[in-house]
């Protein structure tokens, strides 16, 4: 007789987004922050600062805990290292951005998932027609917890992707769609001799420009704003970035994207495609495939196979087309590939 499969899976399936929701609502009411001005509290201490009352701050601390998010230090909590590196507002990893855009955007369209799958329409805005796309939403509140949470996915991936994207021998960078110029910095902090010009639309200038006077390599970066289908890109780079702007849309538009960037190249510079892959099977992995879910409840596109954009970079007349591999949380690895000397 076939042993019966444990149930356990379903159930943690099932209670999956309880962790996400004592993690969302400890940032939302200012728990790391408090911590991390205050240090070690104690669940009544906390419940005093935050004004909430001690039955739900004990429940929810002990919650975090659990899920380490904190530390226990005898009766008193104090943020474990991953909150006070990631959680913290101010600091220089901040992933709070991320935090809050997916509670209160992401999440209550994933509710609707069911109806994104039935008329194949987006879930968090109104996309009654298809010529509107989710950039062009009139909300300035929108655009704004947007770019933040961008900059914290992108912070985070730009750090660790530079390690396996090799651009030693690269002067200039063009980063197209590249937002507050998050992974514009972390490439440049890299590499020394980079220089790099972010291009994206103007209402993300002005956060850009702010966030670039502060950075340690920030005159090394530039900005010009513009609408990458309707513009045209500035050329002559020795290498052009993509990073998680390919999955939002469909793939004739990604072919143009594609075809566009190679003309904003020079003859030997590197096109790179940076995104959570598909296998290229269809079968995972998990992040990359509900991500791509997420997709379809945010946008026209989905996360494609290394094969797909391997295909649409050797279409556009690239060489030497390879994919590198590594772990980040907006991304597990870049198809690259070269434009003929």
């Amino acid at each position: 007789m076939t042993a019966q499969p444990s149930v356990m899976p379903l159930m943690r399936l099932c209670s999956g987004f309880w962790a996400f929701k004592a993690l969302s609502t400890a940032h939302e009411i200012g728990v790391f922050d408090v911590l991390a001005e205050h240090g070690p509290l104690t669940s009544e201490g906390l419940a005093e600062v935050l004004d909430i009352p001690h039955r739900p701050a004990e429940m929810l601390l002990t919650a975090c805990a659990s899920l380490e998010l904190l530390d226990k230090h005898g009766e008193a909590y104090a943020n474990s290292p991953l909150s006070e590196t990631y959680l913290v507002t101010g600091g220089e990893h901040y992933f709070g951005g991320w935090v809050a855009y997916s509670d209160q955007r992401l999440y209550p369209g994933w509710g609707k998932l069911s109806d994104s799958v039935r008329s194949d329409l987006p879930a968090t805005w109104d996309a009654d027609s298809r010529q509107e796309d989710l950039f062009d939403v009139d909300d300035t509140g929108f655009h704004t917890e947007f770019q933040q949470a961008m900059h914290s996915l992108a912070s985070n991936t730009g750090t660790e992707a530079a390690k396996y994207l090799e651009l030693s021998d690269s002067e200039r960078l063009l980063d197209v769609g590249g937002g507050t110029a998050a992974f514009a910095i972390e490439l440049c902090r890299a590499y020394p001799r980079l220089r790099a010009t972010v291009f994206d639309r103007p209402e993300v200038a002005a956060p850009a420009q702010e966030r670039l006077e502060t950075a340690p390599v920030g005159d090394r970066i530039d900005y010009v704003a513009g609408d990458f289908f309707a513009d045209p890109l500035p050329g002559g780079n020795d290498a052009v970035l993509m990073s998680l702007i390919l999955h939002d849309w469909a793939p004739q538009q990604c072919r143009e994207l594609v075809e566009k960037c190679v003309g904003a190249l020079r003859p030997g510079g590197k096109l790179i495609v940076c995104e959570l892959l598909v296998d290229d099977d269809k079968a995972g992995p998990p992040d990359a495939a509900l991500m791509s879910l997420n997709m379809l409840v945010e946008t026209w596109g989905r996360n494609y196979t290394a094969a797909e954009y391997t295909h649409w970079l050797e279409q556009a007349g690239l060489t030497d087309v390879h994919t590198v591999r590594f772990d980040a949380p907006s991304a597990n690895g870049a198809v690259i590939g070269t434009k003929p000397a």
